[in-house]
């Protein structure tokens, strides 16, 4: 087994590289796969590149304490991720029960990383290497880097950088953060004095020379009052903009304080070329290959990131707070040579599975300004309309994929992470998405309106219903122009804030009128540091202080959820129950336009109504008014 190229997992690796000890360990919760797509490969490789020296701990028994210390003690720091998950999403359903596979890790195996992996990671090497700097990253970190609400626990929670006992938080996108960081501690600058680098977050007592910071409520002041903890939030949420962004700080018990320095400035197109362009293995570990590899990079093998963050907004989302607002993008150059990277692979059958990011269609900022002046702290691109502001422009984004469509040994390029459809709407140059209907889909198109309710679309932060109507007429409208016969897959979630059972109601005769019911329907899911999260835990919308209805009981979301997949005969008793609690009991009956009939009335006689597959008496129909006649009782002999 050769693992040339990798970076070391064992010390056996770390000597043939000629390492006697390593500037950086970076422990990660998932398995080692050397790809752009992995944040632990692209920090690693970042940091190689500068000249430091890396070694992996992956996935290490956090019972075990010789676990951590397999490389020594860096010179330099531990670096420590969850991985590409928050643990635990990664862990759990919606329901709180355990999730049966991990795709993280070889072979798919459950249980090989804890819960609150960042946590127990730090505590333990804490334990074993008392002052030894510990640089906290990932999503976990970042979108728990301030005081927020844990759904599993169902509690409050410190700043994650209390509780892990780390020093330091390089939160969102860390290329340039981890770099600083790096050549501070190099400098010989003691990592409890690094508090001068963007996309950081600190612990401190002296806030002293903090200047034009923003005090936010205190810890135990939001764990008392929950309305405070929603306007801290919307405070932090306005402040994720690199321009315009202002240094947070939490105050908690001892005049202690969590300070959040303002992120860092978006990648160049240039940059995020050279983050790609870095010498990555783009596979798993090889020692991985006896249990059978790991799943999730077959999601990603054959699919090429063109872009990062979102102007979208959607308020269930954490992308907003973790990647900001701001579009990056690579060039296409760069974006060409990954592609014939990806062609050159033995497994490749001619198809790239994606071509984009966070949002596939967005290939630039929202508007000009935001290069030099930030986002808009009190103003969202797309929601409630589009911003007068905005460039819907989808050129760029077709130049790229025609060009990708024209390499040799390309059959298809499909686009999968998702296509913001008013976004599309806004642009009044049909060509993207006529080209997308005939080129880039493979029978369906998924796409997500969420919901159909106003009112529930407006807490998600979506655009209203009438705008998917028109995208859906006007996909159908291209299909029959170009005799496709392809459909749309609209994402639907139940139970999210402000979703009532009259609402999830309207759901269903939306899809009853449209003939379609889903497979798949996702519950609303409280992620760490997300707008419609800080809803569910305090009852309140964040951007206007105003009371929110929450669906948190377990069988009132069942009942949701039952109700937009009402046609399954699985789902019947729910969905009675919540047309009766709904007072829509006339979607119970016969009629077109009700949702189920009504239970088969059954008695001690061997009636009509007992056999009828219909579920009524047609005897009672054809009697009402009238003496019934009295039914007369057959046996009926089988044939033996």
């Amino acid at each position: 087994m050769t693992t040339t190229g990798f970076l070391p997992i064992t010390r056996e690796e770390m000597e043939d590289r000629g390492i006697t000890q390593p500037d950086f360990v970076y422990v990660t919760g998932d398995a080692y796969v050397d790809h752009p797509s992995f944040g632990h490969a692209i920090i690693t490789r970042i940091l190689e590149a500068h000249g430091y020296s890396v070694c992996i701990i992956s996935q290490p028994d956090w019972k075990d304490e010789k676990s951590i210390s397999i490389f020594g003690c860096p010179r330099l720091g531990f670096l420590v991720s969850s991985g590409n998950m928050d643990s635990m999403v990664n862990h759990y359903f919606v329901s709180r029960k355990r999730r049966p596979a991990d795709a993280y890790t070889p072979g798919g195996e459950a249980g090989k990383r804890p819960d609150h992996a960042t946590v127990v990671y730090c505590n333990l090497i804490r334990r074993v290497y008392r002052t030894v700097p510990i640089i906290i990253g990932g999503i976990e970190a970042s979108l728990r880097r301030m005081a927020h609400y844990d759904y599993w626990s169902d509690s409050f929670k410190r700043s994650i950088l209390l509780d892990s006992q780390a020093d330091l938080i390089s939160y969102g996108m860390g290329e340039k953060s981890i770099v600083e960081i790096a050549d501070a501690l190099n400098s010989g600058i003691e990592v409890k004095d690094i508090s001068f680098i963007p996309g950081t977050v600190y612990k401190t007592k002296d806030i002293s020379g903090i200047y034009d910071g923003i005090i936010l409520p205190s810890y135990e002041d939001m764990k008392e009052d929950k309305k405070k903890y929603a306007e801290s939030f919307m405070v932090q949420y306005s402040n994720t903009d690199p321009f315009n962004g202002k240094a947070l700080l939490e105050g908690y018990p001892g005049g202690q304080y969590v300070v959040q320095n303002p992120p860092s400035e978006p990648l160049s197109t240039e940059e995020m070329d050279a983050v790609y362009a870095l010498p990555y293995m783009r596979t798993y570990h090889p020692s991985y290959e006896e249990k059978g590899g790991v799943p999730a990079i077959s999601e990603i093998k054959f699919s090429l990131i063109s872009n990062r963050g979102c102007f979208g907004g959607c308020n269930f989302c954490a992308l907003t707070f973790h990647q900001g607002r701001t579009v990056q993008v690579r060039s296409h150059e760069s974006i060409l040579e990954e592609a014939k990277l990806i062609i050159e692979d033995p497994d490749f059958k001619g198809y790239i599975h994606d071509v984009g990011g966070p949002t596939a269609n967005f290939r630039a900022p929202s508007c000009e300004k935001q290069l030099t002046q930030g986002v808009c702290k009190n103003r969202q691109c797309l929601f409630p309309k589009p911003c007068p502001n905005l460039k819907a422009d989808h050129q760029d984004y077709l130049e790229l994929l025609r060009s990708l469509r024209a390499l040799p040994g390309v059959k298809k390029v499909f686009i999968r992470s998702g296509i913001r459809f008013d976004y599309l709407l806004a642009d009044k140059d049909d060509t993207f998405f006529r080209e997308l209907v005939n080129y880039h889909i493979s029978g369906q198109l998924k796409v997500a309106p969420e919901h159909i309710s106003d009112a529930v679309l407006t807490r998600m932060g979506k655009p209203e219903n009438a705008v998917y109507e028109r995208f859906r007429k006007k996909y159908k409208k291209l299909n029959d122009e170009l005799g496709k016969n392809q459909f749309l897959v609209p994402y639907l979630m139940s139970s999210h804030p402000g979703s009532t059972l009259k609402e999830a109601v309207e759901l269903a005769e939306y899809l009853r009128d449209l003939g379609y019911m889903p497979e798949q329907v996702q519950d609303f899911y409280p992620t760490p540091s997300t707008v419609s999260t800080v809803m569910y835990y305090t009852g309140i919308d964040p951007r206007d202080g105003k009371p929110v209805y929450i669906c948190r009981n377990p069988h009132d979301k069942a009942m949701q959820r039952a109700l937009i997949q009402y046609r399954n005969p699985k789902n019947y008793d729910l969905v009675l129950e919540a047309l009766t609690k709904a007072g829509r009991t006339d979607l119970i009956g016969f009629d077109k336009k009700c949702l189920i009939r009504p239970r088969k009335q059954t008695d001690n006689r061997s009636g009509a109504a007992a056999g009828n597959k219909k579920g009524y008496d047609r005897t009672k129909e054809k009697t009402e008014g009238r003496p019934a006649k009295k039914k007369t009782i057959r046996n009926v002999h089988k044939k033996k």
